[in-house]
């Protein structure tokens, strides 16, 4: 008898149908996975067998098929197992055929039958909400909070093994379920544009660590607030010790909170990574910080699995390299792209994947090799040719896509002992909040677009400059040799650093203190 039941698999973060084909047959008894399935799948075949017998269910001694199509789309991971699990049931004649026509089937069993969680079963509940005739989506238990995200006309079943499964198909209510849940406990994002940033909170965040904490360092401290209004990407330069990683820690909570389709988008990527750990929908920025030993694949995505890296995890929040010149010279290189487009490609032999990569970038570096150049605590012993060798080992290009490098002293004792803190975090978000909202209403009808990503046609609308500030302008590019990536980002700040004063223009001011903000362009002295 052959049975039919449909399934999905994920390729980047978007689902894909896939249809399971059960075939019991005449033959020499076993159980082959034909569809291109990797080792995960193929291994199911005894994890499928050792639950369906610890459940009471005997299969009959015969030859079984299962074929996963489409055959020439490679198939991974163990969310099959319940789909196949399903087909061997319907086609032993245990589950009526008719009883699973508009559903889908996603999860990995366990040998006594319990289903476990598996990856990216929120892009597969968004794309079976889409589907004309799925009504019901049967999941594991501990991916029932992702399922709900999404709403509309699909019933979500959180099963916890067989014996649930069977009931629920039976009896339209899984035994440990007290009622069906139906996916929307945010409502469909899909259909609504992204909410204001102070209404789009779903609930409150974790407590982040607060800016009062951090004494002295004013200008860094202004770096960080017009990064987190604009958007734009940071670079801390200075000794150790001067509080680089502190700053950048405190950013979270600078920051507006996540809107409906952002946090959309950002928990597609930890689900599809299996980063969700039972949560529903991602309620903070995230905030990464791999370590400087981190490869190319794992800071970009890609691998044997095309697993999404550092950058896409970081989708609509921050990206920290701290100590930026001690990671791999290939691994920093890959960051150029994804800056750039906000996307990452991973090209495989097999594939083509794409993941989001909305992030903001903030790096830490010393200024030398004994990292004191500059400090006033204790003497630089590197020549001025070390200091240019070190500095060398970040590219112009990638230097380029930094919108501000920002010189962090050394805090003497005298600023550290007094008794005053600083300003607190929310003070702070509130003008970023505000500086946003600027944004938001200049975008007018169409989607927000932050001033870190205005394109030069745009910039030229929002944010021109009189002669005063051209001529400002052509003389630090005569100085400094600043090229034109690096002018339009310069301009950039500047357009933020007049949404936090209230202008509605781009005057010389702002425009001089975004020169400011160019540590690295300026000639080593020492």
């Amino acid at each position: 008898m052959l049975a039919k039941v449909s399934s999905a698999t994920v390729v980047g973060i978007q689902a894909a149908p896939i249809d399971v084909e059960v075939d019991f047959a005449v033959g020499l008894p076993g159980c082959h996975i034909v569809g291109l399935p990797d080792a995960g799948v193929k291994e199911g075949r005894l994890r499928i067998r050792g639950a369906l017998e610890n459940c009471g269910f005997k299969l009959p001694s015969r030859r079984i098929t299962v074929n996963l199509a489409p055959a020439d789309l490679r198939k991974d991971g163990a969310a099959f197992d319940l789909p196949i699990a399903v087909g061997m049931l319907c086609a032993a004649g245990v589950v009526a055929p008719g009883t699973i026509d508009d559903a889908i089937f996603v999860g990995e069993l366990a040998l006594d039958g319990s289903a476990r969680p598996v990856r990216g079963v929120l892009p597969i509940a968004d794309w079976a909400r889409r589907r004309g005739r799925a009504k019901r989506l049967f999941v594991p238990r501990d991916n029932a909070p992702e399922a709900r995200v999404i709403s509309d006309g699909c019933a979500v079943f959180p099963v916890s093994g067989i014996p649930d499964l069977l009931d629920a198909l039976r009896d339209g209510v899984p035994r440990s379920a007290g009622q069906v849940d139906q996916i929307g406990d945010i409502g469909d994002v899909r259909s609504k544009e992204c909410l204001p940033w102070g209404r789009a909170r779903i609930s409150s965040s974790p407590a982040a660590p607060d800016m009062v904490d951090v004494r002295g360092q004013e200008v860094a401290r202004r770096a960080l607030e017009l990064a987190a209004a604009g958007g734009h990407n940071l670079l801390f330069v200075g000794p150790p010790g001067s509080g680089k990683t502190m700053l950048a820690q405190r950013m979270p909570g600078l920051l507006p909170p996540l809107g409906l389709e952002e946090g959309l988008g950002t928990t597609m990527v930890y689900s599809v990574a299996g980063l969700l750990g039972g949560r529903s929908l991602l309620r903070e920025r995230p905030f990464r910080a791999p370590h400087h030993t981190v490869s190319v694949a794992g800071l970009v995505g890609g691998g044997p699995a095309c697993r999404p890296g550092e950058v896409s995890l970081a989708h609509h929040g921050v990206l920290f390299l701290d100590e930026l010149l001690e990671f791999q010279r290939p691994a920093l290189e890959a960051l150029r792209q994804p800056i750039e487009d906000r996307v990452v490609s991973v090209v495989r032999a097999r594939r083509s994947i794409e993941y989001p990569a909305d992030f903001m970038l903030i790096a830490a570096l010393n200024p030398c090799p004994c990292g004191h150049l500059g400090s006033g605590l204790r003497t630089c012993t590197c020549s001025r040719a070390g200091i240019a060798a070190y500095r060398a080992r970040l590219s112009g290009p990638l230097l380029d896509r930094i919108d501000m490098h920002v010189e962090v002293p050394a805090v003497s004792y005298r600023a550290l002992s007094e008794k005053a803190p600083g300003e607190a975090s929310s003070d702070i978000r509130a003008r970023v909040v505000e500086a946003r909202e600027r944004q938001r209403r200049r975008a007018g009808d169409g989607p927000m677009v932050l001033n870190a990503r205005l394109s030069g046609t745009e910039l030229d609308r929002v944010a021109a400059l009189d002669q005063a500030g051209h001529r400002l302008l052509e003389k630090a590019v005569s100085r400094f040799g600043l090229s034109a990536r690096a002018i339009v980002r310069v301009r950039r700040v500047a357009r933020t650093i007049a949404d936090l004063a209230g202008s509605e223009t781009v005057a010389s001011g702002h425009l001089g203190e975004a020169l400011q903000y160019r540590a690295l362009d300026r000639p080593v002295d020492g």
